[in-house]
């Protein structure tokens, strides 16, 4: 995760939440996707995101993609959010003190 810039993390999480989402717009596939999804979701947020918090999403994004109507949650572009702007927030404070 150093070498690769923070927005090519940021696209694919969009990409990945749209992905999820589309059973909560399609009518049909709804619930059946969210099956197969789930592990996937997980397994990408594992990969994505190293260590415990990347471990601890993928855990949060597997319940969230299987739970019905939690489908619009972003949890990657969350996870995102997390990554680059609260722990960089986090460690300049460390920092300053």
């Amino acid at each position: 995760m150093k070498n690769t810039p923070s927005f090519k993390y940021l696209f694919l999480g969009l990409l990945f939440d749209g992905i999820g989402m589309l059973s909560f717009f399609i009518p049909g596939i709804g619930e059946f996707s969210d099956v197969i999804w789930a592990p996937v979701a997980a397994w990408v947020m594992t990969r994505m995101y190293k260590g415990k918090s990347g471990q601890i999403a993928g855990v949060v994004t597997f319940i969230e993609e299987l739970l019905p109507g939690f489908d619009f949650i972003p949890s990657f572009t969350l996870m995102w959010i997390y990554s680059f702007i609260m722990a960089k927030t986090a460690s300049n404070k460390v920092l300053k003190s």
